[in-house]
């Protein structure tokens, strides 16, 4: 039986998170990011923290990010504890040539917006299949909503262009660790995401929204040979 080939993207994205830990300190705050790439991270976070070479606490951006880093070794922080996050290293959706980003289909979006706002340094770790020329390309962008007046949301969010979708696990509403429901919101290629930000946030009963403008300082970008290359920029 041949033995089963490893997968190029999750190589990748490890060759991303592998990288992205080089941005972490000792004794700084490190914002622990949600999904598959994070989870690598965070993994190689407890990996250098086991063996002493490293010395951080982590703020994460869900309960899942919470356990692993826990099962990892991270010791935690709660965000008020934490004040000012050093650097946040999570992953991406969809990455634009500005450094913009689509975040939310791992339904973290409003953890992981808060504390990339407080961190010093944000680290996007991807593989390349992430890098798109205008947001909305191939992601839908993830709108949290309150359960009430979700239906009402929908609607005022329809008439700004999009499909929402509202996200079900098992027929079942997706329910986020913030209690609220998410509405995947089908763009067409956008233009100018700051102001679909805004006007997406504008709407009653929208908590947040998976894009992330004017927030990354760094992205990753993995490939499936290991290497990963690094883009930078000030905020």
């Amino acid at each position: 039986m041949q033995p089963a080939k490893a997968d190029p993207a999750a190589k990748a994205k490890e060759a991303a998170a592998r990288r992205a830990c080089e941005f972490v300190q000792s004794g700084t705050v490190v914002g622990l990011g949600t999904g598959s790439t994070a989870n690598h991270a965070i993994r190689r976070l407890g990996e250098l923290v086991r063996e002493g070479a490293l010395d951080i606490q982590g703020v994460p951006t869900s309960e899942a990010s919470a356990d692993l880093a826990r099962v990892a070794g991270i010791p935690l922080l709660d965000l008020e504890e934490a004040g000012t996050i050093d650097a946040t290293l999570d992953g991406a959706d969809e990455v634009d040539p500005a450094l913009d980003l689509v975040k939310g289909l791992g339904g973290a979006l409003l953890r992981e917006k808060i504390v990339a706002a407080a961190s010093k340094r944000f680290v996007v770790m991807v593989d390349e299949a992430k890098l798109v020329p205008r947001l909305g390309t191939k992601a839908p962008v993830p709108v949290e909503v309150l359960r009430f007046g979700w239906v009402q949301a929908s609607w005022k969010l329809r008439a700004l262009g999009c499909d929402p979708v509202l996200r079900r696990v098992k027929e079942a509403p997706f329910s986020t660790d913030n209690g609220n429901w998410i509405l995947d919101c089908r763009f067409p290629p956008i233009d100018d995401a700051a102001a679909l930000e805004r006007r997406i946030d504008a709407v009653p009963g929208v908590v947040d929204n998976g894009l992330f403008v004017n927030l990354a300082t760094d992205v990753v970008v993995g490939n499936a040979d290991g290497t990963a290359s690094v883009q930078s920029r000030k905020r």
